[in-house]
């Protein structure tokens, strides 16, 4: 009889090495050969989120990127599962970007039978909306993505700390000075 033995545990002390090679070395070959070997799960958390194969495609080339500085700065236990958490979040980042992006065209919006349809819009709320983009554009990436996820996509602190890769004490602080640093620049615009 025959026992079989946890490829799991191997695949992390491999995972493990092919790390610490390249925090020592910089070598891109290596990281490239520890990349290589998530790569197909990469493209598909990607095309489940984005649901086009090309998007998807640039995707992993720019998580790819991402990983060459992210790695060296971040301590991962589990790469598999932290990549999996970055590839989400580079994703819901890039749908949240083009959501913004998104043209309408001025015709289907303001015309109807030749004839301009006129909003009725409120000047102070749209005023206010301004102002808080604006402000959220002043926080550090970190605290922006924070509080975004926690107050506007109403994620509790863990599914922050999953989403981010962040530590849950470090979510906390980019949420509640990120809080913070937003409450005083739209104090400070909305008096000007």
């Amino acid at each position: 009889m025959k026992f079989i033995k946890n490829n799991t545990r191997i695949q992390e002390q491999d995972d493990a090495a092919l790390i610490a090679r390249y925090k020592i070395s910089g070598d891109l070959e290596v990281l490239g050969q520890l990349y290589n070997k998530y790569m197909h799960l990469v493209f598909g958390v990607c095309l489940n989120y984005l649901k086009d194969e090309e998007q998807s495609k640039d995707a992993v080339m720019q998580i790819f990127e991402e990983l060459v500085g992210k790695l060296k700065v971040h301590e991962v236990q589990n790469f598999k599962s932290w990549l999996h958490v970055l590839s989400r979040n580079h994703c819901l980042m890039a749908i949240r970007k083009n959501s913004k992006n998104t043209t309408v065209s001025l015709e289907d919006t303001f015309v109807e039978n030749t004839e301009f349809v006129h909003l009725d819009m409120d000047d102070t709320k749209e005023t206010k909306l301004t102002v808080m983009e604006r402000c959220m554009e002043t926080l550090s990436e970190e605290q922006r993505l924070s509080v975004d996820l926690f107050y506007l996509q109403e994620k509790c602190y863990k599914e922050v700390a999953d989403i981010t890769g962040y530590e849950m004490v470090k979510v906390k602080s980019y949420i509640q000075n990120g809080k913070r640093n937003l409450k005083i620049c739209i104090e400070k615009n909305s008096s000007e």
